[in-house]
């Protein structure tokens, strides 16, 4: 069985404390840079296509998504990796390869290799991830487990916040600034962590992770994005999209069998049948096609319809990602009041009403205050509300010895979602001619993002439903004893 730090019994509270806090420091700032990196990119797409003279928007999402599919497809390997080897040892692998691929990406001459250095920069991101949560937790007394997952969540929220900003300021100079600025940071990180991360403890031998069943995943998604990208060219009911869907069908259910047959498999199937931590999983990846799409949207919508440079655009998105992590941060108390479900569901519904404003209000004349802005505010509510609560909610569900993974299984249905929402935008968008058909693509986009965080909530209600059977259970099971 794979072991954790945690469970070593020599480690208690007292001697986790100081050393938590500077776990958190170095995985803070690994977390930031994996994060900033989406931000960041996102508003360096317009200034990519024109620097890259006869890219379209569908050849360059794949900086996007290609790093969002490797992504998700080596998140569990590198997390059961890392409960095989030691997360220090993993965690400190991902961020140097992170780091180096960060270098390449700004000094590639072409897309093709730009494409290229982000496949590899994905893989060092899968490998810090997963870890960075199992190094705080391993290093987190219990009862303090709860708020280092908020806290850690939140990160993301933060990077959200000052993504857009200081990626609008890096391309205002170059658009190969928003690569380069993840190298002095990470270098940091790796200097403070080989000194103050916890060593690897001894764990049992295992099984190495299911390679096979990675690239499966991998060309499955692959599958799946290639058919939307190119749904708005080849069409909808053609048979080049068709056949990709079914292709994509056929090696997600080659990749399930492995998985139910493999001893290290990518996905345990058996934790997808606790109801709990299913609904959260389903919810975030709803949730995350409706943010990845909100997100690509907004800042096409502020460069490409109303003219405005990379800062202002930066600017302009900033406000909802700001209000993530004071949201996240603050929302505890509704989290015990309401319950993760029932908040999850309420923050689908900000969400969705901040899209559903830019579809009723937004139009071709630039009107930010009264347009633009007011749904930033409402998706930021939502934001901070939804991703850190359905995160908390995924990892309660689990046993220690299955952080490293199970934190893996949620962050990878989160890119799986990021991809499916860019490509959807991009599919939806298309390249229109003229303002109202530009409009009408971006409306087509929005009420895309509206049904998929629809979606999110249901799937956050039936997290909820389940929670409430998970108490009742432990309930009458405390009350009846053991037989």
């Amino acid at each position: 069985m794979d072991t954790v730090g945690i469970s070593n019994p020599q480690v208690g509270p007292a001697a986790t404390a100081p050393r938590g806090r500077t776990t958190f420091l170095v995985v803070a700032a690994a977390v930031f840079v994996a994060n900033l990196d989406l931000f960041i990119v996102n508003v360096a797409l317009p200034a990519m296509q024109q620097y890259f003279q006869g890219s379209s928007l569908a050849t360059l999402s794949w900086v996007l998504n290609g790093y969002a599919i490797v992504f998700a497809a080596l998140l569990v390997p590198a997390g059961r990796l890392a409960d095989r080897v030691g997360h220090r040892t993993v965690f400190l692998g991902g961020l140097a390869v992170f780091t180096v691929a960060s270098a390449l990406c700004a000094l590639a001459p072409g897309v093709g290799r730009l494409d290229g250095a982000r496949l590899v920069q994905a893989a060092g991101a899968a490998a810090l991830m997963p870890t960075s949560l199992a190094l705080l937790l391993d290093t987190t007394a219990p009862a303090r487990r709860a708020g280092a997952i908020r806290a850690w969540a939140s990160i993301g929220g933060i990077a959200a916040g000052l993504g857009p900003v200081l990626g609008g300021l890096l391309v205002e100079a170059d658009w190969r600034w928003v690569f380069l600025v993840n190298v002095p940071i990470g270098v940091a990180a790796l200097v403070a962590g080989a000194r103050v991360l916890p060593r690897p403890r001894g764990t049992e031998p295992g099984p190495l992770p299911d390679l096979l069943g990675a690239a499966l995943l991998t060309a499955a998604i692959a599958a799946l994005a290639v058919a939307l990208v190119k749904a708005d060219d080849w069409g909808w009911g053609s048979t080049r999209v068709l056949g990709g869907l079914l292709v994509s069908a056929l090696l997600t259910g080659a990749f399930l069998g492995r998985s139910a047959r493999h001893p290290a498999p990518i996905v345990e199937l058996p934790l997808l049948k606790v109801p709990s931590f299913a609904a959260a999983n389903t919810a975030a990846l709803l949730f995350t096609v409706a943010f990845a799409g909100m997100l690509l949207t907004s800042v096409l919508w502020c460069q490409q319809a109303w003219g405005y440079s990379a800062l202002r655009t930066g600017l302009a998105v900033a406000p909802g990602p700001l209000l993530v992590p004071p949201v996240a941060l603050g929302s505890a108390a509704l989290v015990r009041r309401l319950g993760p479900g029932r908040l999850a569901a309420l923050g689908t519904l900000l969400f969705a009403g901040g899209v559903g404003w830019w579809t009723a209000v937004i139009d071709i004349d630039p009107g930010y205050a009264t347009e633009l802005l007011p749904g930033m505010l409402l998706t930021g509510l939502g934001v901070g509300l939804v991703l850190p609560t359905l995160i908390g909610a995924a990892a309660a569900a689990l046993p220690p010895a299955r952080f490293a993974t199970g934190s893996a299984v949620t962050t990878m249905a989160r890119q799986i979602g990021a991809v499916v929402g860019v490509a959807l935008m991009v599919s939806l968008i298309g390249t229109p001619h003229g303002p109202q058909a530009a409009l009408d693509g971006f409306r087509r986009g929005w009420t895309a993002v509206i049904a998929a965080v629809l979606l999110a909530g249901a799937a956050a209600l039936v997290l909820a439903v389940a929670q409430r059977r998970a108490i009742a259970h432990t309930a009458a099971n405390t009350a009846t004893g053991p037989e």
